[in-house]
């Protein structure tokens, strides 16, 4: 009895002495409830966005953005100690930038976000966007246009990474997967409006061991398939002002070509002082008689269709131009390739676009390039260690010395306008070191898209597939949640039968690769 007594009196005694604590506990109930607000708020806008960004960004056009809002996107943090809070007020613009997540990468339909920009008419800019004058002022910043123009080249080389058989088990290792006729269709690149007329292979003329050999290879066993060359159709041509010649080089895959790419040393053309590297020379232009696809060398296939396209077209009073595009390897054979047509080829407007191609040749094989008008855009990653090569160590140090060692006929120079790209700079590209992925093309084109400037951060409104990156590396964060090397044939090409065996399939008949395929075609009606 005595203590309930005393409890009223303790009570009130309680309330009179300790009303300022009963105003902090109210005051953090208020900021938990808050908190929990701003939480389930976060998480239905997300949920909003994910659903509705395509019509989101329909409407960005009406959205009053200064320029430097609709041109960067903060990087991600891969290692955050405080996450942003969105809070209920944040406008439209701000949302429409939020970085991709995993749920990004689920199919939700029509909701998906477009994974290509709007493409205008270049006809009257095409010679400025193709090095005219050197493109002076369309690098920092980027123009869009050449943005464009330069992931759309460099897709036409990625597909003769796709289209390529690498399978060393096999019959067709180092033929195209597909005919001329059916490549772009099966790798999508008919939106880009051009036609394959020639397909072009090359040999290694080396002996190499035997664990380097195609041991199960039986269609050919000295030749690789190349790359192609392309036409652009009526309806592209009109759009980029001329009808377009395109050469795509495949860089390094084969054993052979990589024991050839090893061959370092500069060879000297006819008896000139210009000099190329030996190994990328030998693939260019080795031949032989035995060989039922490289009776020609690929200078040689390549001269011929590029004479008898240029033939065609300017008979019929059409302007002509002529991009070669490769990656690697690819890259070098394709200066190779403008240094050989400027000279069979007068007064046609001739562009190279490289991706991470090593040096070619000495300080003369560049001038001589310049004295020829050829246009270079040298696209290079910093990480990237093949642009270094060859003579990684003694260019490096040389080249600091130029005022000294500049006519050395014996060092390595690049040739044309560099655009450097920088892995650091996609908030979508793990940091850890990886040389390889570095290099990869994929990896190129995503950084391409993305790039601004050398000052600005990764364009929030970039539209190419961030997934395709790790079709052959694993460069993506974890967070997105993509396998890593996923651009691979179901089953590794086995196939279940009838009779319930698993068993590889032949190749479709008109897939299988001839040497008549070699041959062209010039239709006009393209």
């Amino acid at each position: 009895m005595d203590k309930m007594q005393l409890s009223p009196v303790r009570h009130v005694d309680r309330q009179k002495t300790e009303r300022p604590r009963t105003k902090r506990v109210w005051k953090l109930k208020l900021s938990v409830t808050w908190q929990r607000m701003k939480k389930a708020l976060k998480s239905t806008l997300k949920h909003r966005l994910h659903l509705h960004l395509a019509s989101n960004l329909s409407k960005l056009s009406t959205l009053k953005l200064n320029h430097h809002d609709m041109a960067i996107i903060k990087p991600i943090k891969h290692v955050m100690k405080k996450k942003k809070t969105i809070r209920p007020t944040m406008p439209l613009a701000q949302l429409i930038q939020l970085p991709y997540t995993a749920s990004d990468f689920i199919d939700h339909g029509h909701a998906m976000t477009p994974t290509k920009s709007p493409i205008e008419n270049i006809s009257t800019r095409w010679h400025e966007l193709h090095g005219l004058h050197n493109w002076d002022g369309l690098i920092e910043p980027l123009h869009p246009w050449l943005r464009r123009e330069v992931v759309k080249y460099g897709e036409f080389v990625q597909g003769t990474y796709d289209a390529f058989d690498f399978d060393p088990l096999s019959e067709f290792c180092g033929s195209c997967r597909y005919n001329r006729h059916k490549l772009f269709e099966e790798l999508g690149l008919t939106k880009h409006g051009y036609k394959v007329t020639k397909y072009i292979y090359a040999m290694s003329h080396v002996d190499v061991p035997e664990w380097l050999e195609r041991t199960y290879c039986t269609w050919s066993k000295d030749s690789n398939w190349m790359g192609y060359v392309a036409v652009s159709g009526d309806a592209e041509t009109a759009r980029i002002g001329r009808r377009d010649i395109l050469v795509a080089w495949r860089g390094t895959v084969a054993p052979t070509e990589w024991y050839t790419d090893l061959k370092t040393r500069l060879q000297r053309l006819g008896k000139t002082n210009i000099k190329v590297q030996r190994g990328f020379l030998s693939i260019y232009s080795s031949k032989g008689d035995f060989s039922r696809y490289n009776k020609l060398s690929a200078s040689e296939q390549v001269k011929e269709e590029i004479q008898k396209l240029v033939s065609f077209f300017r008979d019929r009073g059409e302007e002509v131009s002529l991009t070669i595009c490769g990656h690697s390897l690819g890259g070098a054979l394709a200066l190779l390739n403008a240094y050989d047509a400027a000279t069979y080829v007068p007064h046609l407007f001739i562009n190279v676009i490289s991706f991470g191609a090593p040096r070619v040749g000495n300080i003369h094989f560049k001038e001589k390039l310049k004295e020829l008008g050829v246009k270079t855009l040298r696209v290079v990653v910093k990480q990237d260690i093949v642009p270094k090569l060859p003579g990684f160590i003694l260019n490096t140090i040389l080249n600091k010395f130029t005022a000294v060692t500049g006519r050395l006929k014996w060092i390595y120079r690049h040739v044309g306008t560099q655009l450097k790209l920088d892995v650091l700079m996609s908030p979508y590209l793990t940091r850890d070191p990886d040389y390889t992925g570095s290099h990869n093309l994929e990896t190129y084109l995503h950084l391409l898209d993305g790039y601004i400037s050398k000052t600005s951060k990764f364009r929030w409104n970039a539209r190419r597939d961030v997934a395709l990156v790790n079709k052959s590396t694993d460069m993506l964060i974890k967070e997105l949640k993509i396998p890593e090397f996923w651009y691979q044939r179901p089953f590794k090409g086995l196939v279940l039968n009838q009779y319930g065996r698993w068993v590889k399939p032949g190749r479709p008949v008109e897939h299988i690769p001839s040497p008549r395929s070699i041959g062209s075609d010039h239709d006009p009606s393209l």
